[in-house]
């Protein structure tokens, strides 16, 4: 159980390092989802399936470190 807490506690540093001029209208909206909408904006999310489904639907626009 201990495990399943930290795991929880821990989560993903994602920081947009790309334009999204020029992205299809789903990409812009997972961006959005995440709460990027300028270069350099940086948000912390939970490491779960949902995060890593967007991450991987925009992980050319954007840079993932663990927070």
């Amino acid at each position: 159980m201990a495990t399943k807490a930290k795991k929880a506690a821990g989560g993903l540093k994602i920081t947009l390092v790309k334009s999204l001029i020029g992205s299809k209208e789903g990409q812009i909206a997972t961006a959005a989802s995440l709460g990027l909408r300028k270069i350099g904006d940086v948000t912390v999310q939970p490491d779960n399936a949902q995060t890593q489904g967007k991450i991987k639907k925009i992980i050319h626009l954007i840079e993932v470190t663990e927070a």
